[in-house]
């Protein structure tokens, strides 16, 4: 088990070839998603070593009431700085964020962004166990949802694009959560990467599945499914360069488990083919 998760290396007992090292920015409509295990039995045994979080990332932590709850923000926070390092050559400590302006608004509480010229854009979800983060060359959005029980399902659908509550009600009651929740991942995903979040209603795009007379999705956007495993749904939506050109490649790299565990268990999880740390997904498409 770990004792101590240190994000300026790769922590003791973690397979090194799974931790980012130094990294090239992503090139214009590329993708990389990084996928990390967080247990709530690791997250008890570890202790999070909060000193690269700015001011307000612990006035975030502070205001949590329950400390598995602190414990999975601090975890997500931590893990994206670790990522973002990689790219940039700096520590996590030294990685400034700020707000772009809401586009719904004006206001400074638009999408998060790292502070100075040139850097990647980039995004983050996490929920339960799993953490997820996207670092494009574009705007990126990304969610990762945990499956509800149907009941909640049915009455969180209701404020979903008036297509995509008919997919949700279509659905047999066993069904329906994962439904939901693939639909919603990609919503949030959407909504992240223009900026708004769900300050933008959720019934006025339609990011369902193309279908004969269904409607269209979002122009610009590709947006699409990430396999996470049996019990989430996630999705990442990425905006497209201007003009014709070939679909972006993303590709899925895993940290591993943060309790030390081995990662073979991530990989049985998602079901995709080790490849040095990291699995293609495949290209992206907009009608996925």
């Amino acid at each position: 088990m770990l004792s101590h998760l240190e994000l300026s290396c790769p922590p003791p007992g973690w397979p090194p070839a799974l931790w980012p090292g130094p990294r090239s920015r992503p090139a214009e409509g590329s993708l990389d998603l990084w996928l990390l295990h967080v247990p709530d039995s690791g997250l008890r045994s570890v202790v999070l070593d909060r000193s690269p979080l700015d001011a307000a990332e612990r006035a975030r932590v502070a205001a949590f009431v329950y400390p598995l709850h602190r414990a999975r923000y601090v975890a997500a926070h931590l893990a994206l700085r670790r990522v973002l390092c990689a790219y940039e050559g700096v520590s996590p400590a030294e990685l400034r964020f700020v707000r772009r302006s809401c586009p719904c608004c004006g206001g400074p509480h638009g999408r998060p962004a790292l502070a100075g010229g040139g850097a990647p854009h980039f995004s983050l979800s996490h929920t339960g166990g799993l953490v997820l983060i996207g670092v494009a060359g574009r705007p990126v959005g990304v969610d990762v949802e945990a499956l509800p029980d149907p009941d909640r399902a049915t009455a969180v659908g209701e404020a979903l694009h008036p297509a995509e509550r008919r997919a949700v009600h279509a659905a047999q009651p066993a069904l329906r959560p994962a439904v939901f929740a693939r639909l919603w991942a990609r919503k949030e995903a959407y909504l992240k990467g223009i900026g708004t979040g769900v300050g933008r209603s959720p019934d006025l795009d339609y990011l369902g599945d193309p279908a004969p007379g269904a409607p269209a999705r979002p122009p610009g956007w590709t947006v699409r499914d990430v396999p996470v495993g049996p019990e989430h749904a996630a999705a990442v939506a990425l905006e497209r360069p201007p003009g014709p050109g070939p679909e972006p490649v993303v590709r899925m790299h895993y940290l591993g488990v943060l309790d030390g565990a081995a990662a073979e268990s991530l990989y049985a999880l998602t079901g995709a083919e080790r490849v040095r740390g990291s699995a293609p997904v495949g290209p992206l498409s907009p009608g996925r």
